[in-house]
């Protein structure tokens, strides 16, 4: 087995292989735009979360893509989550929602794409971790939030 193969089977079950939790995709499949904007107490909804994904998940498919790149970035971690008034519609949310489906896809492809030397190339702009370190943290940091989504819309359905 492979850090590629090991990767990608990490990113899907992510995104829409059913394994150990429900995968994102599936969950996001019959959400309301109403449930999608539906805050908790701590101002947090599955949309804002959404977009938190598609942000790290295409700013590290960026880096991977590079040749070189720098770590510093004009955004504040807490900006990633914030919503853009005038595209709180419909339309807003496919687009998101097409969106993440697009980073997931596009990092499988880029994964299956790539040599096994990148996976093990140490980069000392991200305190010298191996690339297969950096993505397969990407996965925890995906399945973190997951479960996030997975409890606000419980609490959201059960609250109806």
């Amino acid at each position: 087995m492979s850090y590629k193969s090991i990767l990608v089977d990490q990113l899907t079950a992510c995104y829409n292989d059913k394994s150990w939790f429900v995968p994102l995709a599936d969950i996001l499949t019959d959400l309301t735009l109403k449930e999608a904007v539906s805050e908790n107490q701590y101002k947090q909804s599955i949309w804002s979360i959404v977009n938190h994904l598609i942000y790290w998940n295409e700013k590290w498919l960026e880096r991977f893509n590079a040749e070189e790149f720098e770590l510093n970035s004009a955004i504040n971690n807490e900006e990633t989550f914030a919503l853009n008034q005038d595209q709180l519609n419909e339309f807003g949310w496919k687009e998101s929602l097409i969106r993440l489906e697009n980073v997931f896809r596009n990092w499988k492809i880029a994964l299956e794409e790539s040599d096994e030397s990148k996976l093990t190339k140490q980069l000392p702009e991200y305190f010298n971790a191996p690339w297969w370190g950096v993505v397969s943290n990407m996965s925890i940091h995906n399945a973190y939030h997951i479960g996030q989504i997975i409890m606000l819309k419980k609490q959201i359905r059960v609250n109806k």
